[in-house]
């Protein structure tokens, strides 16, 4: 009686039935062949299972999962490298590498599959082993290069990409300043009614301008000329500020060939306007303490000749 008892595909006994077997008993072999394949297969369920043999084979000897950082295999593919790209549908698909062309920068190489450490000799970082750290000491990238000598007390000047040292003697030659001792003014200086304390002055000069529109503006200058002609009427304008003594000298010609009226606020010495030459020349000094709200007025030279 060839019917052997089995749960799996590996106890069927591939000579049952024998041919001196019954006809009667082939029903009990298909039986317990249905029996061992449900044992064998308990979860495929209703799907039908498309595996092809070879790619069931490459589960040969497997008899554990792969661990994270194990490669993963691919069979058919003719480039050597790929990347693994999950497609978005459920699926995944092996994909050649593009974009991934290094270009290398300032101080940082790539060597075969390895940056070089230049960045070590440049200061800064330094690759240590697989890190990066802090390079000991400073190179030229972090500290500026002289291209002369440099001593003490020295400044320091930015030449186009370089720094270069300059004595205090050069740095008021580069900016045109005068020095502290000596020098030659070569320029205008505007004081902007601020003091010069303790001056000495020598071989000075004052502003001489000739009046215009009959009116002494003292910003002009404070020596004037003016030569009347007709009657006219003249004005001071633009004088130092309150508590600052303002003066002015002014050289009249012709001063009485017509009418010249002064400002109400002239007081003069004697009490009244001094008589000037018809046809010729007279020196008159003017001085206000209050911002010309009074003018002292007197004459300094009557028909100078």
């Amino acid at each position: 009686m060839g019917l052997e008892t089995a749960t799996y595909i590996s106890q069927l006994v591939s000579t049952n039935p024998t041919s001196s077997d019954p006809v009667s008993q082939g029903d009990d072999h298909l039986q317990l062949i249905k029996s061992v394949l449900q044992a064998q297969f308990t979860t495929l369920g209703a799907a039908a299972v498309t595996t092809t043999a070879a790619e069931l084979n490459l589960l040969d000897g497997k008899t554990t999962l792969a661990t994270e950082g194990t490669a993963v295999l691919s069979t058919g593919e003719s480039v050597t490298t790929k990347f693994l790209r999950t497609d978005g549908d459920g699926t995944s698909s092996w994909q050649i590498p593009s974009g991934t062309t290094y270009t290398a920068g300032d101080g940082l190489d790539l060597t075969g599959t390895a940056f070089s450490t230049d960045l070590k000799s440049n200061g800064g970082l330094e690759i240590d082993s697989t890190e990066l750290a802090v390079a000991q000491g400073i190179s030229q990238y972090d500290v500026a290069q002289f291209t002369t000598g440099v001593v003490d007390d020295d400044f320091l000047r930015i030449s186009t990409t370089s720094v270069e040292g300059r004595s205090a003697a050069e740095v008021l030659s580069d900016i045109a300043a005068l020095p502290l001792a000596g020098g030659t003014m070569s320029g205008e200086t505007i004081f902007a009614d601020q003091l010069a304390t303790r001056a000495e002055i020598k071989d000075y000069s004052e502003t001489k301008v000739a009046m215009a529109a009959h009116a002494v503006d003292i910003s002009l200058g404070n020596v004037q000329t003016y030569t009347l002609s007709g009657d006219q009427s003249v004005t001071f304008t633009n004088p130092s500020p309150t508590g600052k003594s303002c003066s002015f000298t002014l050289l009249v010609t012709n001063g009485s060939s017509s009418v010249l009226s002064w400002p109400a606020s002239v007081d003069w010495a004697g009490g009244s306007a001094p008589t000037l030459t018809a046809s010729g020349l007279d020196i008159l000094v003017f001085t206000t303490i209050d911002a010309g709200t009074t003018w002292y007025g007197f004459p300094a030279g009557l028909d100078v000749k």
